[in-house]
């Protein structure tokens, strides 16, 4: 997703990526709201191959689900809203900025949210990374673009929600009021995960995203199926990890289904679900522990934009890292400050006399024990003769 200045003071607009995702339960109606003035997301498809979607094999999540399915883990979507009614969400609650009703009239919040945590449904090949976590959605636009006062005060009542993880699939630019959020966030032990940003052209480029750039933020850019970064992604961003995102089925408003989608916008909820993991298995780590594991059990890259690579959800409920003790994540600790010259002694010099006197020594004693050996054995040969001399032969 990408932001662009607006033309109205104090605001910036934010344009993000269409998106997909649904998921099992149903919440209870709204309340009574404005609606719209359009909301015609794109219509999705009810049909799905056979096989899972790439992204799911390559993260082996249902592996990872033999430890955790993220139960007890509060995740806060900032988007587009979400279809609640479809059958493979489960939302737990929907904060509506926009005021203007649930509804997703773009897709983008749908997707996203059934990415994170969409129930597993015998015979759908789709399912969510963390699909025993609860999903709050907060929606801050109707549009593919929004307002960036919108946007800060989603963030901010997401983190009022008390989640212990929030996806933010938006690009913006720097607003001290959004940092200020970002860090609020933060200090309320909130993993914050965010899109890195698309690159529409050349003039994208170099421009950081955020609020993926900001400090402490685990920023996500898009992979391909064969792990590289993909063209769309945005280097200019510091980048943790990389996500799936070419590509990507996700659910999809009317409770469908949407294939094809690319971006990082549907990279970051697969690092988003595989936060909730890790603080479903390890809830004594705090938010910045969890980054820094999922960020150290990636999978490995090169590149600008790539960070440490594809996540790894498995390995990162599994590893046990260099700087962990009794098998019990920690934050490494500083290397120990180095010793001072003096420390170790030096070795002294070869005493030559010492050398001499010692082999002297040692060479009497071999000396002694020949001439010993040699009287015990001729001394009693003479005694048997009496003392005569032996005869020549």
């Amino acid at each position: 997703m990408r932001v662009i200045p607006g033309a109205r003071a104090g605001r910036v607009i934010v344009r993000a990526l269409l998106a997909s995702v649904l998921a099992l339960h149903a919440l209870a109606a709204p309340a009574a709201a404005a609606a719209p003035e359009e909301c015609n997301p794109k219509k999705g498809t009810l049909k799905l191959p056979a096989s899972e979607p790439w992204a799911q094999k390559r993260l082996d999540i249902k592996n990872a689900w033999r430890l955790t399915r993220g139960a007890g883990v509060r995740i806060a979507v900032v988007d587009s809203g979400a279809d609640y009614r479809h059958p493979q969400l489960s939302i737990a609650k929907i904060i509506d900025e926009t005021h203007t009703g649930h509804t997703d009239c773009v897709g983008h919040g749908t997707a996203v949210s059934g990415i994170i945590g969409a129930r597993y449904v015998a015979g759908v090949p789709f399912h969510g990374v963390a699909p025993e976590a609860s999903v709050v959605v907060v929606k801050q636009s109707n549009k593919s673009e929004g307002d960036i006062n919108k946007l800060i005060d989603a963030i901010n009542d997401a983190v009022s929600a008390k989640p212990k993880v929030i996806n933010i699939s938006v690009k913006a630019a720097d607003h001290p009021n959004l940092k200020a959020a970002i860090q609020r966030a933060l200090a309320q032990d909130v993993v914050v995960v965010a899109a890195a940003g698309n690159v529409d052209g050349p003039e994208d480029e170099d421009v950081p995203a955020y609020p993926a750039a900001y400090e402490g933020v685990l920023a996500v850019g898009a992979a391909t199926p064969d792990g590289r970064r993909a063209d769309s992604s945005n280097a200019a961003t510091p980048v943790g990890v990389l996500g799936p995102g070419t590509d990507i089925t996700a659910p999809w408003p009317g409770g469908a289904y949407m294939r094809g989608l690319e971006g990082t916008s549907f990279a970051a909820p697969y690092v988003a679900g595989t936060a909730a993991l890790v603080r479903a298995r390890f809830p004594q780590l705090d938010q910045e522990q969890v980054r820094r594991r999922i960020i150290a059990t990636a999978d490995g890259a090169a590149g600008a934009g790539t960070g440490a690579g594809m996540v790894n959800p498995l390995l990162a409920l599994t590893a046990v890292l260099p700087y962990e003790r009794g098998g019990m994540p920690v934050v490494a600790e500083p290397p120990a400050s180095a010793l001072p010259a003096d420390a170790v002694a030096k070795v002294p010099p070869r005493d030559e006399h010492a050398v001499g006197i010692a082999m002297a020594v040692g060479t009497g004693v071999m000396l002694a024990i020949m001439l010993t050996a040699a009287f015990a054995l001729l001394i009693p040969q003479a005694r048997r003769r009496r003392w005569r001399p032996g005869r020549m032969a």
